[in-house]
């Protein structure tokens, strides 16, 4: 018999907005990254002469933009296309390589260049990942 089409669903009718279930890795690697980052701008920091305040202040908002950058990215990335995704995690990893080299003491010119080359290694490798493993418009290769 067909009943099995007749019969209603068990699930409960949301009203208002939807609600959104992250899993565990969404907020773990966010997180994993934000404290290692936070440590290591304050490790930076108590080297150069900073004070305990300070260097633990500096570490905990830097860790918590960092993940909040990157939950966010983490977000939104497969709405973007292959090319705008790996300039986004260009983006994101050169201003945060060279936030931590100008937290060296070293020059302006030092820092953005060598953000932007770690910035532009990213984006050329996240490319090629994204690139070879979706397929935009067939011109990308699908792996099974």
């Amino acid at each position: 018999m067909a009943t099995h089409a007749a019969m209603p669903s068990r699930r409960r009718a949301r009203s208002g907005a939807r609600t959104h279930r992250h899993s565990a890795r969404a907020w773990a690697v966010p997180a994993t990254l934000g404290a290692a980052y936070g440590l290591y701008a304050s490790f930076i920091l108590r080297n150069h002469g900073a004070s305990g305040f300070r260097q633990f202040w500096y570490g905990l908002i830097v860790a918590a933009v960092l993940a909040a950058l990157c939950f966010g990215l983490g977000r939104i990335q497969h709405t973007m296309l292959p090319l705008f995704r790996a300039v986004a995690y260009g983006a994101l990893t050169a201003a945060a390589i060279g936030l931590l080299v100008g937290l060296t003491d070293s020059s302006v010119l030092r820092s953005s260049a060598l953000g932007l080359a770690v910035g532009l290694g990213m984006f050329i490798t996240t490319f090629y990942i994204f690139y070879t493993r979706e397929d935009v418009g067939g011109l990308g290769r699908r792996r099974a």
